[in-house]
């Protein structure tokens, strides 16, 4: 295993893992559910952290596919601007998921402005992940970038 396929062992748990807290998070407040919304919230925290490595392998992987033939550094270059918009995204949608777990420990459930943020701040999270996703596989699937033979 070389420092590419690590990272992306590694990006794929954020991005799961976020798009789960999000639909978690939608069916708890649908359903009015401390225990899910919980739950949510929790995964929300765990995909924050999960991020972490995924994002600190990229600059290394990236260093690696300088040597591979046929990777263009700009495709690298916009995976990457990209990255840095969804890591700082999802932590702070972690961030804001740990200190609603710690304010409203004691509530039935969480109030409905502390709700619509979260749902709003996961959805920007999960589209700047899933973008970020979609950027990095351009990087070696030509069929992705829409580049005929």
């Amino acid at each position: 295993m070389n420092v590419a396929h690590l990272h992306l062992i590694t990006t794929h748990l954020p991005v799961c893992g976020t798009a789960l807290g999000l639909g978690l998070l939608l069916w708890a407040a649908f359903r009015r559910s401390r225990e899910l919304q919980q739950t949510a919230l929790g995964v929300l925290v765990i995909a924050a952290l999960l991020a972490l490595p995924a994002y600190c392998s990229g600059e290394p992987a990236a260093r690696f596919l300088r040597s591979v033939p046929g990777i263009a550094r700009e495709t690298v270059d916009r995976h990457l601007e990209v990255a840095q918009l969804g890591l700082g995204s999802v932590l702070a949608l972690g961030a804001g998921a740990l200190a609603s777990l710690i304010a409203f420990r004691k509530r039935t459930t969480l109030p409905a402005w502390n709700l619509l943020l979260l749902v709003m701040l996961a959805l920007v999270s999960a589209a700047l992940l899933f973008w970020t996703a979609s950027l990095g596989g351009q990087v070696r699937h030509p069929e992705i970038r829409g580049e005929q033979r």
